[in-house]
């Protein structure tokens, strides 16, 4: 893939030919944006195509968040196709543009989220809104979340024309730790010529994860110049030391009613995929002793209604289990929790090293591989508990969940190879990066 040869789109042409005759010529920005001598912030703008579940949001949000903690460095935009983005607690001065969004129906295919528009009318207008906020806003860093070419390739265009257009800016793939098995990563990438992409229009490349944890450049075949642009930042999450001398301060479950019995905090992120594990975590519940534990299961806003009432008729006349539908803040309850039981996608993961609770990760089987992986590795240094879906689920379930709350939590020495400084790293680089071209403002 030739990135110079990239077609930039009609859309972004007809953009570029409506500005205003004070606007730069091509390929410059005006003195009042590139004066090293002129104090400004570093312009950051975040790109999550949220297709599915809560992980790209959240991600993008904790790094907003550690970005906007030095107002005086950072100015930040979030590009995102998040669904319930206007539900969600923003940190203040966060601008967002909200992109229609869509969902992954099958491998790299989508659909509008509300099912009713055309898909192409949908891209199209994403594409548009993405390439009329960046040159609207010329970013010093674009910063993209996961997706090389965006969902789809929306972000072909818009990456040809910063390299056109606005070849000062600073282009950054953000990588989580695993993204899938590494044949599939390789075969995938070959087919859709990442490599050349990566090469020819991004900068950096950042791993929100530990080496220690998976070597992203050996498991995906990196090599050459893109190798040498790789940065593994640590875990990217939103933990917050704890002010309060309450452990119980921000849990989302009745602090009254576990009644000094252990708390079991079962959840699954957005919940659009959580219904089979929440399942038989409580068909496991069935078989053990009443009054083992006190359960909290976090159901998530994006799970189906058909599904929570499947949940609730399971756990009608029980005074040991309550049902949450969701909260926007899970760390405070796994700090106060005695044991968690969750997927292994990658931010209830982080958030689990980071609070160092005791955890059984029940992995979600598919369509990728990272859920499995991540699972196994983090079982591998001893810092959860891993079962896996498959035959006698609920019974293996069960026999761990009897083994993980009579057990004592990992040695502290297992958490110490897992980076956790993902965001500030993230956001000491980027003020590194353009320290000579920005100032603080004062």
């Amino acid at each position: 893939m030739d990135i110079a040869a990239l077609r930039v789109s009609e859309t972004a042409e007809l953009l570029l030919s409506s500005r205003s005759a004070n606007q730069p010529p091509q390929g410059l920005r005006s003195l009042r944006d590139t004066s090293p001598s002129i104090k400004r912030r570093i312009k950051v703008m975040l790109y999550s195509h949220d297709t599915f579940g809560l992980g790209h949001l959240r991600r993008n949000l904790a790094i907003a968040v550690q970005l906007l903690s030095h107002p005086e460095h950072f100015s930040v935009t979030l590009l995102t196709g998040s669904p319930v983005i206007s539900q969600w607690n923003l940190p203040h001065g966060l601008r967002v543009e909200a992109l229609p969004p869509v969902v992954k129906i099958a491998a790299e295919t989508y659909a509008p989220r509300d099912g009713q528009a055309m898909f192409g009318l949908v891209k199209g207008y994403r594409e548009a809104l993405i390439l009329k906020r960046i040159l609207h806003d010329q970013p010093d860093i674009f910063l993209v979340d996961h997706a090389p070419a965006g969902m789809n390739g929306e972000l072909l265009s818009a990456l040809a024309l910063m390299r056109r257009e606005l070849p000062q800016t600073r282009v950054i793939l953000g990588l989580r730790d695993i993204l899938d098995s590494p044949e599939t990563v390789r075969s995938v990438w070959a087919a859709q010529e990442i490599m050349d992409l990566l090469a020819q229009a991004y900068d950096d490349i950042f791993v929100y994860g530990s080496e220690a944890l998976f070597d992203v450049v050996e498991g995906y075949g990196i090599t050459g110049a893109i190798a040498q642009r790789v940065r593994y930042c640590g875990h990217v999450v939103a933990a917050p030391e704890v002010d309060t001398n309450d452990a119980e301060a921000g849990v989302c479950w009745n602090p009254a009613a576990p009644a000094g019995r252990p708390v079991v905090l079962v959840s699954a992120g957005g919940g659009g995929d959580g219904f089979p594990m929440m399942q038989a975590y409580l068909q496991a519940l069935q078989s053990l002793p009443p009054n083992l534990a006190y359960s909290v299961i976090v159901k998530g806003p994006l799970m189906a209604p058909d599904e929570k009432a499947v949940l609730r008729k399971l756990v009608a006349g029980r005074e040991d289990v309550e049902l949450v539908s969701h909260t926007m803040d899970l760390v405070p309850s796994l700090r106060a929790a005695h044991l968690a039981v969750a997927m292994a996608g990658y931010n209830t993961s982080a958030e689990i090293i980071a609070t160092r609770t005791r955890a059984i990760l029940v992995p979600r089987p598919g369509p990728r591989a990272e859920q499995l992986l991540r699972a196994r590795l983090l079982a591998k240094l001893g810092v959860v508990r891993n079962v896996e879906p498959g035959e006698n689920l609920v019974a293996r379930l069960a026999a761990s969940l009897t083994e993980a709350l009579a057990a004592p939590p990992p040695a502290a020495a297992c958490w110490e190879a897992l980076d956790l400084n993902g965001a500030d790293y993230v956001a000491t680089q980027l003020a590194t990066m353009m320290q000579t071209q920005c100032e603080p403002v004062v």
